[in-house]
């Protein structure tokens, strides 16, 4: 399926400043020079704080990690994880239509979802509050058919219980997650015909819809302000601690359990309710969101032809989309790199500035990014030919001195690279990243 960047995107992006100390923390996770491996937890919680991915934010969590934009880009827009457009305020809703669901009622689902949402995926509802999609297989065969509503499965599902969950949702509630037949887990609808004893102290729900319940609240996104820094590999972390605003009471549906009163669809019509603790469902205004809505952009001949620049021209890097202040750890990390002479060949000639006041574009170097170009400016390199003359001794005193990227000038040959392009001619990467 193409999947392009939503043609109307935000001016900027940045973390909040409890997002970012838990993004800096999960960065500290990878050893030196391969804080890329940390890009899609970065990605998910940049989603989780706007409710979709956009190219802000896309550009944000490269420049963090010193990658070329077009990289991060590709990672977005190959895991449907990442919605790369706007989606509902409180809810999407991605109903699986693979093989196992498909032949268990999910082309229902999706009928129910273009009833009670919208005519279209990925269009939001006239209110702002939901949208929907179909999604390959979410791994859940043996509780077809289901859907992942937030972070949750739903399974076991017919028409007219996804219809209530909507409801459900819609006024404020948070139905259990889980099988929705009366089922403990995918054991055999007609009950255990093994291993039948030694059940009596488990839990209310299956350990996946018991910590839901327990959490109160798992479709309401991550924006930060809530979410206490978890990094137990960082010292001084907090351990185990439960997001400071899980205070406020939700009401939470029960789903049916076999014996109970139930009309002949077999769906629960009890009137009882059980309370936990939780989050109102959404701080999102549904008038705001609803100006986004009538957006399928999936549909190819709704895209914009921008959508084809999007991809080509990200690695360049607009100076216009990023954020004028530096961060203090930013600036401390530039003067490091400046400062440090370790012991290691010899250091290349340096220039003050780039010659004429313009430096080459070294991003069309394989390897090299908007960070790892700026701290190549910073230890006075700018142009390819200053690249392509490096010694042996001279590469060795670079690749000791890329702070954060160690080793990197071999890697990836930057020399071959610069001398190519130093003549005036393009490198396959140069050639690729230019169309």
């Amino acid at each position: 399926m193409l999947r392009r960047l939503y043609p109307d995107q935000p001016e900027s992006f940045a973390f909040t400043e409890a997002n970012l100390a838990w993004a800096e923390a999960q960065v500290t996770k990878y050893p030196e020079g391969r804080q890329a491996s940390a890009v899609i937890p970065l990605l998910w919680r940049a989603q989780e704080q706007e409710g979709w991915l956009t190219r802000p934010a896309i550009e944000h969590v490269a420049d963090m990690l010193g990658m070329a934009y077009i990289r991060v880009l590709e990672v977005a827009s190959f895991y449907f994880m990442f919605q790369l457009q706007p989606v509902g305020s409180v809810a999407h809703i991605q109903v699986c239509g693979t093989t196992s669901c498909m032949i268990c009622g999910a082309e229902d689902l999706i009928g129910v979802c273009r009833d009670k949402i919208a005519p279209a995926a990925h269009q939001l509802s006239e209110d702002g509050r939901f949208s929907w999609e179909e999604v390959e297989c979410l791994g859940a065969c043996a509780n077809a058919p289901m859907a992942q509503i937030g972070k949750d499965y739903y399974e076991d599902l017919t028409a007219a219980r996804l219809a209530e969950i909507i409801d459900e949702m819609a006024a404020g509630q948070l139905p259990v997650p889980g099988p929705q037949n009366g089922r403990y887990t995918s054991e055999p609808a007609a009950g255990l015909t093994s291993l039948a004893e030694g059940n009596d102290d488990r839990h209310q729900y299956n350990a996946s819809a018991q910590l839901a319940t327990d959490l109160g609240d798992t479709i309401k996104r991550i924006d930060g302000s809530e979410v206490a820094l978890s990094a137990p590999w960082q010292k001084g972390a907090n351990h185990g601690d439960k997001p400071a605003s899980v205070t406020a009471p939700m009401t939470h549906q029960p789903r049916p359990s076999k014996g109970d009163p139930a009309d002949e669809t077999g769906i629960d019509t009890r009137e009882a309710h059980a309370t936990t603790k939780g989050h109102p469902i959404s701080s999102s205004s549904p008038e705001t969101d609803a100006e986004a809505a009538g957006h399928p952009t999936e549909d190819v001949k709704n895209m914009t032809a921008d959508g084809d620049k999007d991809a080509a021209t990200a690695s360049k890097g607009k100076a216009a989309k990023k954020p004028k202040a530096k961060s203090t750890k930013k600036k401390a990390k530039t003067e490091t790199a400046k400062a440090e002479t370790a012991d290691v060949g010899q250091r290349p000639q340096a220039l003050d500035a780039p010659r004429g006041g313009k430096a080459d574009d070294l991003k069309k170097i394989k390897g090299i990014g908007p960070k790892l170009e700026e701290l190549c400016h910073s230890l006075g390199f700018y142009h390819f030919d200053q690249i392509a003359a490096w010694t042996e001794d001279e590469v060795a005193w670079v690749d000791q001195n890329l702070e954060g990227f160690k080793g990197r000038v071999t890697r990836d040959d930057w020399m071959s690279q610069a001398k190519v392009l130093a003549e005036g001619g393009e490198t396959e990467f140069s050639s690729r990243d230019k169309e």
